[in-house]
């Protein structure tokens, strides 16, 4: 072959590898999808900066963040589930929410991922169970923890309170104690009905306990059974005192964090993100060194153990389009070193080897709950199917209302159950 020839033969071969060179590249890029709820502003950074570390990492990939507020996030995502595509990772709070998704095929199966040594990682195996069903996983936790009862010390101190209710007859007493002072006792946002449901909820733990719900669940038993019904009459006793601040049947979940974090009100019963959202949502910043917390009263005569907790927290669930990046990035999000700098913000750490970063007094009690607790309950409007959960929400609201008695709430929970569970 002449030296003019593959000259020209190589200039050619030259031309068509640039030419075919971004297609190439291109096909290596990959998107993922991400949506979160953390609104806040520090909180939305930290995740900013995770994903930037990651993209640095991995030059190929591209993180695309969606940052929603929590019933946004929940009504979107219905949206682009009904329509079939899924984001790459989502925020969920596991259970039988995230397994009805996993029936209609709109998440991933990550065991396979998850086996080994990612799996032993988490310290809080109660979480990761929620995020799995039959041997098949979809997602993993990344903070969790414990409702409870948030406290304004100094309103507590100022309406003669010197300790903390632990029954609930204590609770009412110190509920009359706040109005006598001229002081509203509790912060409620009930328009997004959620925070409602932590209420009726954690009564029904501490009159039946976990075999009560069980039963329930399992069909063995039913939601009309005495303690879901008693539930709601012990809840209607304190309704009955009006301790909610003015117009919480219009007031949304940030209304009552507000209300919480500007001293209006001196108890709001809420999960370990309270604090911060608090500070967020208040004009003062939140009630820093009068922040205090109990966990909720027991029930005299109730079945429940004391120690027993209403909780969860957030995860994030996989796609099921999703590249096999996603999952690495899922990975990235619970490993320890991201663990421990998320613990220093806001997070209550789900991995083996984080928790002690966690340095908020508070915070680190609600953790000591969470890992003695006899019965771990994850929300009620989460972990039953998603029809079952929102008829608990609507139903206690009524509660609330005073449209509805405590009977006809467990009754149209159990007409639900028996819908969506079997008879």
């Amino acid at each position: 072959m002449s030296s003019k020839r593959f000259a020209y033969i190589l200039v050619v071969l030259t031309l068509i590898a640039l030419a075919i060179a971004p297609a190439v590249h291109a096909q290596d890029q990959v998107v993922i999808t991400w949506w979160h709820i953390n609104t806040d502003a520090t909180q939305s950074a930290f995740w900013q900066s995770v994903a930037d570390e990651f993209m640095a990492a991995n030059p190929n990939v591209k993180i695309e963040i969606t940052v929603l507020e929590n019933e946004a996030f929940k009504s979107r995502l219905v949206t682009v589930m009904q329509a079939g595509d899924p984001p790459d990772l989502f925020q969920s709070w596991g259970g039988g929410v995230l397994w009805e998704y996993a029936k209609a095929g709109l998440v991933k199966n990550i065991a396979a991922d998850l086996e080994g040594e990612w799996r032993d990682s988490f310290s809080a195996k109660a979480a990761l169970e929620l995020y799995g069903r039959n041997g098949e996983y979809y997602g993993v936790p990344w903070t969790w923890g414990a409702v409870g009862m948030f406290y304004n010390k100094a309103l507590f101190a100022k309406a003669g309170i010197e300790k903390t209710p632990e029954t609930w007859t204590e609770f009412l007493d110190v509920v009359k104690k706040l109005k006598a002072a001229g002081i509203t006792p509790i912060a409620l946002g009930e328009r997004d009905k959620w925070p409602g449901h932590f209420w009726w909820v954690y009564l029904a733990i501490r009159l039946g306990g976990e075999e009560a719900f069980l039963a329930a669940y399992n069909r063995t038993g039913s939601f009309e059974a005495e303690p879901f019904v008693k539930a709601g009459e012990y809840l209607k006793e304190l309704i009955d005192l009006e301790p909610f601040i003015e117009g919480f049947l219009g007031l949304g979940y940030g209304d009552q964090a507000a209300a919480m974090g500007d001293s209006r009100a001196a108890m709001e019963l809420m999960g370990q993100w309270a604090p911060s959202v608090q500070a967020s949502s208040s004009q003062s910043g939140g009630l820093g060194e009068n922040l205090g917390w109990f966990p909720f009263p027991a029930v005299e005569g109730g079945a429940g153990n004391p120690n027993d907790v209403l909780g969860g927290g957030d995860g994030f669930a996989v796609g099921a389009k999703a590249e096999p990046e996603a999952v690495k990035f899922l990975r990235y999000i619970t490993s320890v070193d991201v663990q421990r700098r998320a613990a220093a913000i806001w997070v209550l750490p789900t991995v083996a080897g984080a928790e002690d970063a966690v340095k908020d007094p508070i915070l680190q009690t609600i953790i000591k709950a969470r890992n003695e607790a006899p019965y771990f309950q994850l929300y009620y409007d989460q972990f039953l199917p998603p029809a079952v959960g929102q008829v608990v929400n609507d139903s206690v609201e009524k509660l609330f209302a005073g449209v509805a008695t405590p009977a006809e709430v467990a009754a149209e929970i159990e007409a639900a159950a028996q819908r969506e569970l079997g008879q």
